[in-house]
């Protein structure tokens, strides 16, 4: 009788245990540099702010933890990412990092060697993967801006991870969307970008 009460117990946690885990909001962690950590912004304004309210609008019980730190680089987001995983186990991991690689000149092969690390990191911990994309200035010239560019389809591909090409789409041809430093978007800008990043995102989010 002790043995079944014992097995009846333990089968009733972990039922407990199972139903808690199903009803806890799923956390997105975002991986970003200053164009996700609203430099220049005032709090609530950039994109990562307002992916939390869509979320809310379409009734999704997700957790957006904004891990974004300015003049981050690909190296940078390698390095932080394992403890973020084992702090915040997100559902999902959105990656965007590189354009301080690419202003900065840093050579394009040692940035897509972080993003597929940094990529296999995530799935590692059972987390799904948005990859955001970037593009260089013209002035870096030809070779390396088309050569930075194709980086994270040739990722997205040969890893299988989703992908949102441009992330600045509709906002880098638009001087009036900058700051004084033209690097940089304005809070206006910020509502396309989350345009971009949103239709890859949704379905990333509801499938988990």
């Amino acid at each position: 009788m002790l043995a079944f009460l014992t097995r009846w117990m333990l089968g009733a946690l972990l039922l407990a245990a199972a139903a808690l885990a199903h009803s806890a909001p799923k956390t997105v962690l975002v991986l970003g540099d200053s164009l996700s950590a609203e430099y220049g912004l005032a709090r609530g304004s950039g994109w990562v702010a307002l992916l939390e309210q869509h979320l809310k609008a379409e009734k999704i019980d997700a957790a957006v933890v904004n891990a974004s730190i300015s003049g981050d680089t690909t190296s940078g987001g390698r390095v932080r990412l394992p403890a973020l995983l084992a702090q915040y186990h997100p559902a999902l991991v959105v990656i965007e990092l590189g354009a301080n690689d690419g202003l900065r000149g840093l050579p394009v092969a040692a940035a897509e060697a972080n993003l597929r690390a940094m990529v296999g990191l995530a799935r590692a911990s059972h987390a799904q993967v948005l990859l955001v994309g970037m593009r260089m200035p013209p002035n870096y010239g030809r070779d390396y801006t088309e050569r930075f560019f194709a980086m994270y389809k040739t990722v997205s591909t040969q890893l299988k991870a989703p992908l949102v090409p441009f992330m600045l789409d509709g906002v880098a041809e638009q001087p009036a969307l900058f700051q004084a430093d033209r690097l940089h978007p304005t809070a206006q800008a910020h509502p396309t970008i989350l345009a971009n990043i949103w239709p890859t995102f949704l379905p990333l989010i509801k499938a988990r």
